[in-house]
C-alpha cells in the first residue's frame, strides 16, 4: 500500500521588489483627448533558495500608447513572494511554481500598477485576469516540455 504524498505550499513574505512609472509626455499628454492602446507584458521567473524555498517574481509592463506611436506612460513592477514547497518534486513541483505562485502575486501585483497609474494622474488600469494554468501549459509545449525549464506567462493585448 503506498501513500501519497501531500503537497504544502506555504508562503513565506510577500514583496514589491521593483517598481517604475514614467510619463515621458507628461504635462502635455493631459491637455488632449486620447484612448490608449495598451500592450501589457507579463513574465514569471523562479530562484531557488534551498530547503525547500524558492522565491517566485511575477514581472509586468504595461506600455500606453497615443495613437501617435507616443507614451502616455511606462509602468513595470516586480512582485514577488518567497514559498515553502513541501511534497512536491518534478513536474509537480514546476506546476506549483508555474501557476499557484504566481496566482498568489497577481492581485498584489494588479494593484500595484493601478496605483501607479492612478498617481501618475491616468485613470486606473483595468488589467484583466491573467490564466497562469493556460498560460504554463502552452510554456511548456513551447519548451518541449523540458524537465529544468520553469516557463515565464508571456504577452497579452489589452
Amino acid at each position: 500500500m503506498s501513500e501519497s504524498v501531500q503537497v504544502q505550499l506555504r508562503i513565506e513574505r510577500l514583496y514589491m521588489k521593483d517598481a517604475s512609472f514614467e510619463s515621458p509626455g507628461a504635462p502635455s499628454i493631459f491637455t488632449q483627448q486620447f484612448q490608449p492602446e495598451m500592450k501589457v507584458d507579463i513574465n514569471t521567473s523562479v530562484n531557488s533558495l534551498g530547503d525547500s524555498r524558492h522565491e517566485v517574481v511575477l514581472s509586468a509592463t504595461v506600455n500606453a500608447m497615443r495613437s501617435d506611436e507616443k507614451h502616455a506612460y511606462i509602468v513595470e513592477v516586480q512582485q514577488a513572494g518567497i514559498f515553502v514547497i513541501e511534497g512536491a518534486e518534478g513536474q509537480t513541483l514546476r506546476q506549483v511554481l508555474g501557476i499557484a505562485c504566481p496566482n498568489t502575486l497577481f492581485p498584489y501585483l494588479r494593484e500595484t500598477l493601478d496605483s501607479l497609474v492612478t498617481k501618475g494622474g491616468f485613470p486606473p488600469l483595468q488589467l484583466a485576469p491573467v490564466n497562469f494554468e493556460m498560460l504554463y501549459a502552452e510554456a511548456m509545449r513551447q519548451a518541449g516540455a523540458q524537465s529544468d525549464v520553469t516557463p515565464g506567462a508571456g504577452e497579452t493585448q489589452h
